[in-house]
Formats: C-alpha cells, sequence, structure tokens
C-alpha cells in the first residue's frame, strides 16, 4: 500500500476546519437566538425560545471544542511509517482502510475511500498491535488485517 501520510492528514486538517468553521456559523446563529430583548416586555414563548436555542448553543460549545481537539490531535500525530497497528497507522482490514488517528466519516483522499477510527474506538482496542495477515475478532466476526502503513 502506497499511502502520502502528509496529504491524508492535510485533507483531514481541511475536512476538519471546514466543519469547525460551519460549527462556529450556526454556534452563532443560535446565541443570537438565545438572547432576550430586555428593553421591551418578555413573552413566555420568546423566554421559552431563548431558552431552548440556549442550550442548543451550549450543545453546539461542546462540538467546538470537539473539532479543536481533534484538528490538535491531527496536528501531533506521528504518522510515519508503521509496521503495527497504532496510532498513525493506515490499515487495510477486510478490504476496508483506516486511518488511526481522530474518528471520522467517510473520506476520500487521492481516489481512495477511508475512515479514521479512534483510539478510544472498541475496534482500536481489538486491532491494536495486529501485522499484516493476523485476524483478530471483534465482535464476535473475524477480521483479516491486510496491510498496515
Amino acid at each position: 500500500m502506497d499511502w502520502n501520510k502528509d496529504h491524508i492528514r492535510e485533507t483531514r486538517l481541511s475536512l476538519e476546519t471546514a466543519a469547525l468553521h460551519s460549527a462556529r456559523e450556526n454556534y452563532l446563529d443560535y446565541v443570537s437566538t438565545a438572547r432576550v430583548d430586555r428593553s421591551e416586555p418578555i413573552e413566555n414563548d420568546e423566554l421559552a425560545q431563548a431558552e431552548v436555542a440556549s442550550d442548543f448553543a451550549e450543545a453546539l460549545d461542546d462540538t467546538l471544542e470537539d473539532y479543536g481537539d481533534k484538528l490538535e490531535k491531527l496536528r501531533t500525530i506521528d504518522f510515519g511509517p508503521k509496521t503495527s497497528v497504532k496510532e498513525g497507522a493506515v490499515v487495510k482490514l477486510s478490504g476496508r482502510y483506516f486511518v488511526i488517528a481522530v474518528s471520522t466519516s467517510k473520506f476520500t483522499c487521492r481516489g481512495r475511500e477511508l475512515m479514521g477510527i479512534s483510539t478510544m474506538a472498541p475496534i482500536f482496542e481489538a486491532i491494536e498491535g495486529a501485522r499484516a495477515g493476523e485476524t483478530v475478532q471483534f465482535n464476535g466476526r473475524d477480521l483479516t488485517v491486510e496491510d498496515v502503513a
């Protein structure tokens, strides 16, 4: 498997940065609707809507923090060559490609579809340390580690 891991890192950083900007815009939209104009009489439904918007804004604040954590982790992971499954490895597992770094949805990098797996994910615990050619068990199924880079 021939991978340019710097390109994978840059692809993920770009995608996570775009997601962060989108989440930040959503956060600002919700925060603006969570404010109540105290110079006018406040209706009960206005107050209730402001409370709901405030709750959403708080949830989005956690999301912003998550994106920031992902970006920092992506910047600091060692993506050098690997011979076993560990952080920074690209793994071909039962026909699919995974990047051991942060959890992500599927993404395409140079024509190949990958997915990010966090080192906190249960599947990582099952495959950690495995080498190409080894079979591991996860959720009662055998998975073959086809390649590690």
